[in-house]
């Protein structure tokens, strides 16, 4: 990634950033997060921090809306098992309560690789801890690639800025357990 390139235009796109992370920062949120950055992630807030909103606060780990946007994913689920008779045919039946419904749920998701809040509701997962993973839009169980890597997923939110197709996809796209197989159910 050409970190110079990717931040100059998001501060054309009106993005504010704060000094990078430095190690003991990146690893204060993996540990108090439970999850370690993949490599183009943590190279990218190790340049230059996105302060803005809907930017997660990286350096303010206590911070309560990073703790919403890392549980969005499942809160959304929930609600759509709720309220839109969502169920994947590979959890099995589905259960008669909410309750047992939602513990099911719970296990698939904490057993998937977890989802890394990019920007609003844009997520990376932290496994593969690999470069290159797909970055995912998250709005409930609707749930599609918006990047097939962090580059890529930055020129679709900011094609403006980036001069690149509304939404492209680069090829291939590495394909992550649970958030994959969601993205193919909504094809």
């Amino acid at each position: 990634m050409h970190l110079e390139h990717y931040s100059s235009r998001l501060e054309e796109a009106g993005v504010t950033f704060a000094p990078g992370l430095t190690d003991s920062e990146v690893k204060r949120a993996e540990d108090f997060h439970g999850f370690r950055f993949p490599p183009d992630l943590r190279e990218f807030l190790m340049f230059a921090l996105p302060t803005s909103k809907s930017w997660p606060n990286w350096r303010d780990v206590t911070n309560p809306e990073i703790e919403l946007m890392l549980t969005w994913p499942y809160e959304g689920i929930c609600f759509d098992i709720e309220h839109n008779g969502f169920w994947l045919e590979e959890w099995g039946p589905k259960p008669s309560t909410n309750v047992v419904a939602f513990a099911i749920a719970k296990k698939k998701i904490d057993e998937a690789p977890k989802l890394i809040p990019v920007c609003g509701h844009r997520y990376i997962p932290d496994d593969p801890s690999l470069a290159d993973n797909p970055v995912f839009s998250v709005y409930q169980s609707d749930i599609i690639y918006y990047g097939a890597d962090l580059g890529n997923y930055l020129e679709n939110e900011f094609h403006y800025y980036f001069q690149t197709p509304e939404y492209f996809l680069k090829e291939p796209i590495r394909r992550i357990d649970l958030w994959s197989q969601l993205v193919e159910k909504n094809c």
